[in-house]
């Protein structure tokens, strides 16, 4: 089941936003926390299609009422006696507020700094006493190990059932794998700026890009480290090949800190592949046991497979970008050589970088690379034997190629633009920071010129190559539009 939270400020306003949700749910949570006036509760959940959970929380459980403690448990005692399916209550509320008519107790614990941690029993054994008949707890998820214990609390059968709601971005890992294992239900907001809490994933985030509803305990989930738009468009278009190939596999995104325990966690959730996107090829590589010589020497991988003997690791996005500029330099035949005795220069010091670096190298060209710090560029150039260029002699310095796989020359919280001046007339240029969007970069490089390969031809081979890989079929041409329609 989902429950949808509508967080209303308006009285008038609130009874739509409830009509709204129940169309989409199977629970709607009605939060009075943020409600400007008092409302008459019977008169907002009258006529209500779905069953109502109500909610009130404290600035410090990430609600926003504004009144004394006095006045919060006068309106939850009201709103119990307008007759709710659910009353949510933290544990010490619930002492204060007895059991009332058949309105069920969600006894939540709401941790908003840090995860609970692995010892959760005494809460357990607090929440009966408090008559919980649901235990709801919510803690930071910004990672997937944050998300863990959340999901061990979700997934072990006990007394009572167990609700969780992931904070940050891998809430939505939780919600997912929520829905896999069994929680009774999963939390979304209904719309963009109607969130229970920041980061909170929408319905139709759900629904769109995540096909949430076939999700089961059946269910095979394949790995995609990151959350950037890159990541958001291999997902939709994943997820709707999938969906229309009728394959129960969908993908699941998360961000990891610590990649040590990554591999007992993919065991454990049975995850067979995993999609790393350009920011965590070089910190996953780690996680693999198998890799080819190019691999190896990038120090870099953006696909992992489980084999039987361990993971095996491949480096899929600098093959096809380099693929891709060949073309756009001319190649016809495996003969044609368009990049060699080229001058490249790559923009990044990063595992990507360096694949890219390695792989114009075996194509006789001629590599330079710059970065926004000289020692992490001079580093990179050194292991990959290419030419290091200073920043500060970036714009003196003419090639026939330009590649960046930055968006920004980042300098601790500073962040500097790339000047377009690096672009001129008739050379080719390559921008691999978010395939399939367009930077700001790409509009100036058509303007001034170029040669651009475009990043939506990019990510159309390599959602391509992705998919053959995961499931050795052609990934379907209107799985592909579905999944980047709107």
């Amino acid at each position: 089941m989902i429950c949808i939270s509508v967080t209303p400020e308006s009285r008038q306003l609130a009874k739509v936003d409830i009509l709204n949700a129940a169309r989409q749910c199977d629970i709607v949570e009605v939060c009075l926390d943020r409600l400007l006036k008092e409302p008459d509760v019977k008169d907002l959940l009258d006529g209500a299609k779905k069953p109502i959970l109500v909610s009130c929380r404290r600035q410090s459980e990430g609600g926003q009422f504004q009144g004394t403690e006095d006045e919060r448990l006068m309106l939850l005692r009201q709103a119990i006696l307008a007759g709710p399916a659910y009353v949510e209550l933290d544990a010490e509320t619930a002492h204060k507020i007895p059991r009332f008519g058949k309105v069920q107790r969600v006894i939540s614990y709401t941790s908003l700094d840090r995860p609970l941690g692995n010892d959760i029993e005494p809460i357990f054994d607090e929440a009966v006493a408090a008559k919980a008949d649901v235990i709801k707890f919510t803690w930071p998820t910004q990672t997937l190990e944050a998300a863990w214990p959340l999901l061990a609390a979700v997934s072990q059968k006990r007394s009572l059932p167990v609700v969780g709601l992931g904070l940050g971005r891998c809430g939505l890992t939780f919600s997912l794998l929520g829905r896999k294992y069994g929680s009774p239900w999963i939390y979304a907001a209904l719309e963009k700026g109607m969130e229970a809490f920041p980061g909170q994933p929408t319905v139709g985030d759900l629904d769109d890009l995540y096909r949430w509803r076939q999700v089961s305990g059946k269910t095979r989930f394949i790995g995609v480290c990151g959350f950037s738009e890159m990541s958001l468009a291999t997902c939709k278009v994943l997820n709707a090949a999938f969906d229309q190939l009728d394959m129960n596999t969908r993908c699941l995104p998360f961000d990891v800190k610590n990649p040590e325990q990554l591999a007992k966690m993919l065991d454990i959730l049975k995850v067979p592949a995993l999609l790393a996107m350009p920011a965590y090829g070089q910190l996953l590589l780690r996680l693999a046991q198998h890799m080819d010589e190019g691999t190896r020497q990038a120090q870099y991988a953006d696909l992992f497979l489980k084999q039987p003997d361990g993971w095996q690791a491949y480096n899929l996005m600098g093959r096809i970008a380099l693929k891709a500029l060949e073309t756009k330099l001319g190649k016809q035949t495996a003969e044609d050589r368009p990049l060699e005795r080229r001058n490249v220069m790559v923009l990044g010091a990063g595992g990507l970088s360096q694949a890219l670096a390695l792989g114009v190298q075996k194509r006789a060209g001629l590599v330079s690379l710059c970065a926004a710090e000289d020692s992490q560029a001079q580093q990179a150039a050194q292991h990959t034997s290419s030419r290091y260029v200073p920043l500060g002699k970036l714009y003196e310095t003419l090639v026939d190629c330009v590649i960046t796989t930055v968006r920004n020359f980042d300098h601790a919280s500073r962040k500097t633009p790339i000047n377009p001046s690096v672009l001129r007339p008739g050379m080719a240029f390559m921008d691999l920071t978010d395939p399939p969007a367009e930077s700001p970069l790409i509009s100036e490089a058509r303007e001034r010129g170029c040669k651009v390969v475009e990043p939506s031809d990019i990510f159309a081979e390599y959602v391509t190559q992705i998919f053959k890989s995961l499931t050795g079929k052609e990934l379907p041409p209107e799985a592909f539009a579905a999944g980047l329609a709107g």
